[in-house]
């Protein structure tokens, strides 16, 4: 049995290519109205996932619920979905409004209910100047702003997106990723969005699914993935630059490693501080120096092999004995290569490794 709480529920879904084991007893509840982001590199499994939530790959096992309907063998047309490509896929010879009619035609659908909602999506996406033209003549953005409207006008619960601005610049993905928050804002419906870009899953989701090898890593706001990654996978994946490693030992509640000793009391511990080997992890941001850094319980000094300067940040890269950390501070630093800097270590903000499970302290 399911309940209608979550408008997407997954259960112990197997997908299996051959020998190939592409997904393997997933689960995943996705609330109703939820922007959850499917996360990953190339090959984790995060498209596979969309397309057998959508009906474009049949499940080896498991079930797949939406709206509480059991839609496991279901084809994509009776599943209630809109779903949005990576390729914009439109038809070449036809205006705006015959691609976003052209499925409710097919379907049926009284000609005073497709002009409404062709009309609604337009005005709900901007593209009411465009509705004329015909694909070629247009922009990206504005092909993919049609491709999106093709969906919404399905009128359905669950839109499905397989990362739709990855064949845009960066500025009209920036442009396009607020549009989208905002378009989830105004319906409220709910949107299951695929990406390998850790900027777009972190701005645009409630939560988000880190997934590698066909498992979810970690399922949680981003927030949480990023001030409490629950391994060393998602803690390296997740902010650029990555987090900092730092190998070496912990007892009681004190981490050391070389000459650097870290209390770290006000850490919250999983289960209860205990000895033995530890990787802490530390974001840049949270690595001080000059006058913070003199604030810090612990305290080091690195020296300096290289500087970025970003405009509103300077990125600096440093050596602490043999390993590389990555520091993180205001745009108007007079840094340079060569320099040895004292920096001090945030420890409410840091993370600890088990080296031989590489799961969360």
């Amino acid at each position: 049995m399911t309940t209608t709480s979550n408008s997407v529920e997954i259960r112990d879904l197997d997908l299996h290519f051959g020998a190939v084991k592409v997904l393997q007893k997933l689960n995943l509840d996705i609330n109703e109205g939820e922007f959850l982001v499917l996360l990953g590199s190339s090959g984790c499994g995060k498209s596979t996932l969309l397309n057998c939530i959508a009906g474009l790959l049949d499940v080896t096992d498991g079930q797949v619920f939406i709206k509480g309907q059991n839609v496991t063998w279901k084809e994509p047309s009776e599943r209630g979905i809109g779903m949005v490509f990576q390729s914009y896929a439109l038809y070449p010879q036809m205006t705006v409004e015959g691609n976003l009619s052209f499925g409710l035609k097919n379907a049926r659908i009284p000609a005073d209910e497709i002009k409404k909602r062709v009309a609604r999506a337009a005005e709900v996406l901007q593209i009411e100047p465009l509705l004329k033209r015909k694909p070629g003549a247009l922009s990206g953005g504005q092909r993919q702003r049609v491709a999106i409207g093709r969906a919404l006008v399905r009128d359905v619960d669950v839109f499905l997106f397989d990362e739709p601005l990855s064949n845009l610049d960066a500025k009209l993905r920036a442009d396009l990723r607020v549009e989208l928050k905002r378009l989830h804002q105004q319906l409220q419906n709910t949107m299951i969005y695929v990406t390998h870009d850790q900027v777009e899953a972190m701005t645009l989701a409630d939560r988000i699914a880190i997934m590698k090898g066909g498992k979810i890593m970690q399922l949680a706001s981003p927030e949480e993935i990023y001030n409490q990654p629950q391994n060393l996978y998602v803690a390296g994946f997740i902010g650029s630059p990555a987090m900092n490693f730092i190998q070496g030992t912990l007892t009681n509640t004190t981490f050391a490693a070389s000459a650097l000793q870290l209390p770290m009391d006000d850490y919250a511990f999983q289960n209860g501080p205990s000895d033995g080997p530890a990787i802490l992890g530390i974001r840049p941001e949270h690595i001080l120096i000059g006058e913070r850094a003199a604030s810090c319980a612990g305290q080091a000094e690195v020296s300096v092999d290289l500087v970025e300067g970003l405009g509103s940040d300077t990125l600096i890269y440093a050596r602490y004995g043999t390993q590389q950390i990555r520091i993180r501070t205001e745009g108007n630093s007079r840094i340079k290569s060569g320099d040895v800097l004292n920096v001090g270590f945030d420890t409410r903000c840091s993370s600890l490794f088990d080296p031989t499970t590489e799961n969360r302290i």
